[in-house]
Parts: structure tokens; sequence; C-alpha cells
């Protein structure tokens, strides 16, 4: 290739880059995508020049020789078609731009409806100024004010009144205490009113802020921690607060111990919780597993076993007749998921029942209050032995009195007064002295078993329990006696007519 036609090639390059680089600096349109369209700069002449920048509203605008205006802001007039062999046109010595957006491209038919100029029939018409200046921005009329604030008071008013409804309709989007009427609560927490329950949490809200969360103290079992300095402080590095960060909580902690009442008492699972309370599964379970732990420190450290002066200052007349009665005893079962191994299954296994079950020991005072609670043992495990292992035995002085049912043979077992339901003798009839205490005991008995039928009424004991709860099943147990000294009402006086 000979070096002429090399330059002609590079030539005709770098026209071609030219061309296709050319913007208008008023519409912004590219020479790229608009071949037809020819871009013109600046004229030299200063006065023409400012009539130009006048013109395209731009007073400011830094001119240069990239600076253009295409063709389609000039009347046809101003353009002359070029007859070299780029096609490139060229404008009249005395052209200025005169179609815009803003006047819809054409002076004849405006589309904003403003006082325009008529067509000039020539340039050189002496009535045509194009030096005039124009009011683009006319000042508004007070009517179409007025009418401009009266629509904005009405769209102010229709904002708050929606603002308003949106705040109404807020609790009922989310699944929470504040959604629900005293029969609710009732059903998915066992207290009896909505005052009930918040007058248990603001017993145990000055102590949330010492709860351990379990996914912190995984955290800390893993960095060889103690729980009570895991907590954010200032020296703490970026890593370690970010890694802190992402323990806290989601819910706030009314709506946590709300989550584990749906929990305990409906009984819902994980993925059912998850979805009401728009969490993760895993945090379901968690929440689950903080506040059992806690419920169970909390609650157990108080001290539900009443001396007997308390317990005689609220014993029942019903009692009358056996005034130093201490605490009622049974043994209660829950039945549980069948273990693989056929040794466990020999342990769990109840003949009572005729299934699997945990069984545990509940006392409770003459006027109803849980006074005792047992951890829960194999169902095979006779209630002699469970009496004993419970460790209820060292509670009980010479002075106090125990009420059983009929078959809890525990009178060896025991220093105190035992009231127990006689058994038949070979005599043909019991004598009518021992019918006559049978029947009293018995109407006295029904006392545990209404509020072991209380306690078993929460629908995570009602059915057969899985054994992936087994591994906090004991402290849920004992959560929930605990909980039904506030959930409850006092023994009345119906119960044993």
């Amino acid at each position: 290739m000979s070096v002429r036609r090399k330059v002609f090639k590079s030539e005709h390059f770098q026209r071609q880059r030219k061309k296709y680089s050319e913007r208008c600096c008023v519409c912004s349109v590219s020479a790229k995508f608009n071949g037809s369209l020819s871009f013109h700069s600046f004229p030299a002449c200063s006065e023409l020049r400012s009539q130009w920048l006048i013109n395209i509203r731009q007073d400011q605008v830094t001119i240069s020789n990239h600076t253009k205006v295409c063709s389609r802001h000039f009347i046809p007039e101003h353009l002359i078609e070029s007859k070299n062999p780029d096609g490139r046109r060229r404008l009249t010595k005395d052209a200025v731009p005169l179609l815009f957006e803003w006047n819809g491209y054409s002076i004849q038919a405006p589309r904003e409806k403003r006082e325009r100029p008529a067509k000039p029939t020539s340039l050189e018409d002496p009535s045509t100024d194009l030096t005039v200046d124009r009011d683009y921005c006319p000042a508004p009329e007070p009517s179409s004010l007025d009418m401009s604030c009266a629509e904005n008071e009405d769209l102010s008013r229709k904002v708050e009144d929606l603002r308003n409804q949106l705040h109404e309709l807020r609790p009922q989007l989310t699944f929470g205490l504040q959604r629900f009427s005293d029969e609710d609560i009732r059903f998915y927490t066992r207290f009896p009113s909505y005052d009930h329950l918040m007058a248990f949490w603001w017993l145990i809200e000055p102590s949330i802020h010492k709860m351990v969360r379990v996914s912190r103290a995984k955290a800390a079992a893993k960095k060889n921690e103690d729980v009570s300095h895991s907590q954010m402080s200032e020296g703490d590095s970026l890593e370690k607060q970010s890694s802190l960060c992402l323990l806290r909580q989601v819910l706030q902690p009314v709506d946590e111990f709300f989550l584990f009442l749906v929990h305990l008492s409906v009984g819902l699972k994980e993925r059912d919780l998850g979805h009401r309370f728009n969490i993760h599964p895993s945090t379901v379970s968690r929440i689950i597993s903080t506040w059992t732990n806690y419920l169970y420190t909390l609650l157990g450290s108080e001290c539900i076993w009443l001396s007997p002066e308390d317990v005689k200052k609220n014993l029942p007349s019903e009692f009358q007749d056996y005034p130093d009665t201490q605490v009622i005893l049974d043994c209660t079962e829950l039945r549980c998921q069948t273990p693989s191994s056929p040794h466990l299954q020999s342990e769990m296994y109840s003949a009572y029942k005729s299934h699997c079950t945990m069984k545990g020991l509940v006392g409770i005072a003459p006027h109803g209050a849980v006074t005792f609670v047992s951890s829960l043992y194999p169902g095979s495990v006779s209630d002699k032995e469970l009496f004993k292992q419970s460790g209820l035995a060292k509670l009980l002085t010479e002075e106090m009195a125990v009420m059983v049912d009929k078959g809890f043979l525990i009178t060896d077992c025991v220093k105190c007064k035992l009231y127990c339901p006689p058994f038949l003798s070979k005599q043909s009839q019991m004598p009518a002295y021992q019918v006559s205490e049978t029947q009293s005991i018995a109407r006295l008995g029904v006392h545990l078993e209404r509020v072991t039928r209380k306690i078993k009424q929460n629908k995570l004991f009602d059915g057969i329990i899985s054994l992936s709860h087994t591994v906090n099943i004991n402290q849920l147990f004992t959560v929930a006696c605990l909980l039904s000294n506030y959930q409850n009402k006092a023994l009345v006086k119906s119960w044993v007519k």
C-alpha cells in the first residue's frame, strides 16, 4: 500500500471519528446515532455569537471548537445543502438557532401558551427583532396560586389520613401482643388477660439485661471466654464488635417472651413461629432455648416451698378436718416418642399408660399454689422410688402432714403424718368412717388434679413429645409448673362440691 493511500485512509478515519464524537450542546443529541443531522460551530462574530447564546438560554456556556449546535434548531432557510462529497450542510451568514424543545421546535405553533413573535417572512424584515429579551418565566396569576395552595392542603390532609390508617393497621399486620384481645391472650399464653400477662412481665423485666443468650454462650465457649465479659465494650476490636452485633436479638424482649409462651401453650413448631414472627426457624429455636434457661433460673431462684405458718394462714375452709396438711402430692406422666433402643424402651415404658412416658412429682399447697416440682424420670420408675429421688422427704417435718392418692405408698419414707384413702380389706364392706374419709380425701385431691390438668393443657405436653425436645423438656416442664402460680386463679369452693 502506497504512503499516499495510507495517509488518505488515516485522514478519512480521523474525519469519521471526529464526526461521530460531535454532540449538540442544547439537546445533547449525538452524531453517532443521528447521521441525518449536521452539527455547526458558533460563529466568529461576537454579536451573532451573543445572539446564539441568548436564544439557546445558555449565557454561561464555555465555547470551544468542539461546542456544536445541531441542525434541528435552525429553520430550513438557514441551512444550505452542500455539494461536497461528504454531504455536510452549511449555515447562512446570519443564521441563528430558533427551534427548541420549549417552543415545540416550531415557531408557528409553540407548545406552551405564551405570546410568541410571528414567523418572519424574511430575515430582512425590520419588524422582527431577534435581540429582544423574552420573558420565559412569567409570574403565575393569583387565582392559580390560590388553587395550588388549596390542592396542596387537600393532598396534605389525605397523606395524614393515610398515615393514621397505616398506624392503625400496622398492629394487625404483625403477630404481637398489641394485636390480640383478652380471649386470644388466654388462648396463646394461658394468662387470664392482657393485664395479668403484663403484670408478670413487669416483674421479670428488670432482670432481662442479665439474660445469657444461647448464641452468645456458644460464641464465648468457642473463644474460651467468660460469658459476662463477652459483651461489647469501647475497647473491643472492629471484628469483635461486628461479631457481637450479629448476636443481638431480632425481636424485642417482650415479643420474644410472647413467642416462648406461644410455643409452650399452643405447641407451634419452629417453622410456623418463624413465619408468624417473620424470623428464621433457627432463630426461633435459639429464642426458645434462651427463654427456657432464663425462666428456669429466674423462677427457680424463688423459694416456692411455704412454711407451715404460711400454709395455715391461707388454709381453705374445706381443709378444716385436715388442718396440718402441708402439701398434696401426686405423680404425672408425659407421653414421649418411643426410642429406637430396646434398653431405653424398657426404661421409658409405663405400664399404667401403656406407652413410653416421662414421670414427674408435683406438690401443691391446700390453697392451690405449686410448692414442689421434681425432675422428670423414666416412666418405669415407681411413685415410691420417684419420691425418694426427688428429695422432698428432707423438707417434711413431724408436725406436717402429706395428702396423697390411694396407691402412693410412702408411709415408710416420711416421718410426718400421711393422709391416704384406705384400701379395701378382706371384709365384704368398708366401714362407714373409712367411706367418709375416702370421699373427703378424694374431693380434696381434685385440687391437685385440676392444677396438673391445667399444666398439661399446654399443647407442648398434650401430645406425644418428640425426642428432639428431651434436651430441655425437664426445664420446660418446670417452667410450666411455676408459671401456673401466676396464670391460675386461687382455688374456689365450687371445686370441692
